[in-house]
């Protein structure tokens, strides 16, 4: 699978499109209601197939509801569906059941083979209605479904998933393999000694973010003055966003150009989250790992995950010894078996290296370490 995004053309008709998404939204909360309901009364669970059926009885006497289509209907009633059943599963492990949402923010609606078509060029047929929209690269595949999406500041997006063509397997040279020790002072830390420092962009813009918090919470609420400063504060962390998202895909693009092989640590963010907050959702090390992901199987590259309970930080990268002990303020150790003296963060990239290609089965690249390996 493939997804594409493009931006709609800033028009009158768009009007129409967002009243769609807030009826969407109305949709969406009434099946809350009912599964709520439902429970409270009988103490199961409501099956899907009876409220699709339900929901489609309602939708002819409700002229609002009509604006959204049979098939994106039936998406909403799919996902709550498959929220429920995540939540049954893992409730333990904190994961909440679906819940209402302000209409006003609702995001998106979901068609699949029917309520579009593509008219050539940058045009596309959405309902009764003709749409234009920035045609920035071509569409290849059969298209499996198309979801229109609003942000906060009111853009209107169509997100396209295809299904994509099978490439080949790749073939990967040895020697361009590398391991990467992900830490909160360096962004990444290469086996061959670069690093890699994040620009942060969050704390950057942290002072302009502030000001325009402390505007918008001043403005009288239900104003003309509070929408506007509520969108100005919605650019600020777009912004942020964006300028993150641009330096992601730069980097990517970058290391599956110089590597063949990326090895990485399984790492626990969320965990990471709880202790150190704002810094680690600055760094958002995980939306990096999942557009190299992408970037790599573009580029017929590789990334591998080692074990997450593998000391990489306590072994010697020379000779194999593994620390009891290390704690996180030391930042270079001596190893008391061949005493060679290790910086933490380059001598667990040179770990992470060593481990991810025996990993990949890339035996015969060249190891520091062949009793680690062995």
């Amino acid at each position: 699978m493939k997804t594409l995004k493009f931006k709609l053309y800033q028009s009158k008709r768009n009007r129409h499109l967002k009243r769609t998404i807030n009826a969407a939204g109305v949709i969406y909360n009434h099946c809350i209601a009912l599964h709520k309901r439902y429970y409270r009364m009988w103490g199961k669970h409501l099956n899907g197939a009876k409220l699709q059926a339900h929901i489609a009885k309602l939708r002819k006497r409700k002229d609002f509801w009509q604006l959204v289509g049979s098939q994106a209907v039936q998406d909403i009633c799919q996902r709550i569906e498959k929220g429920y059943q995540l939540f049954f599963k893992h409730h333990g492990k904190g994961v909440r059941p679906p819940g209402f949402k302000k209409v006003r923010r609702y995001k998106s609606f979901t068609l699949k083979q029917a309520g579009y078509k593509f008219l050539g060029g940058n045009r596309i047929k959405i309902g009764n209605r003709v749409y234009q929209y920035w045609n920035s690269r071509p569409i290849e595949g059969k298209i499996k479904t198309l979801t229109i999406k609003r942000t906060l500041l009111g853009e209107l997006f169509m997100v396209i998933v295809v299904d994509s063509v099978v490439e080949p397997e790749a073939k990967f040279e040895t020697s361009r393999i590398a391991g990467f020790d992900f830490g909160l002072k360096t962004f990444l830390t290469c086996s061959d000694g670069s690093k890699i420092e994040s620009p942060q962009f969050l704390k950057q813009s942290l002072n302009a973010i502030k000001k325009a918090s402390r505007q918008h919470s001043k403005k009288r609420k239900g104003s003309a003055n509070r929408e506007r400063a509520r969108l100005n504060l919605v650019r600020k962390h777009e912004d942020v966003v964006n300028r993150r998202s641009d330096w992601f895909w730069k980097l990517a693009q970058w290391l599956t150009d110089k590597f063949d092989v990326l090895c990485f640590e399984t790492l626990n963010l969320k965990g990471m989250q709880r202790i150190w907050g704002r810094k680690i959702s600055d760094l958002a090390f995980g939306e990096f790992l999942e557009i190299l992901k992408w970037v790599a199987k573009k580029k017929h590259k590789q990334v591998v995950f080692i074990d997450p309970w593998y000391p990489s930080s306590k072994t010697c990268s020379h000779c194999g010894y593994v620390l009891k002990e290390l704690d996180l303020s030391v930042r270079e150790w001596r190893c008391p078996s061949c005493q060679s003296v290790n910086g933490r963060d380059e001598n667990a990239a040179k770990n992470i290296q060593a481990v991810g290609a025996s990993t990949a089965g890339l035996d015969d690249v060249r190891r520091a370490m062949p009793a680690i390996v062995a």
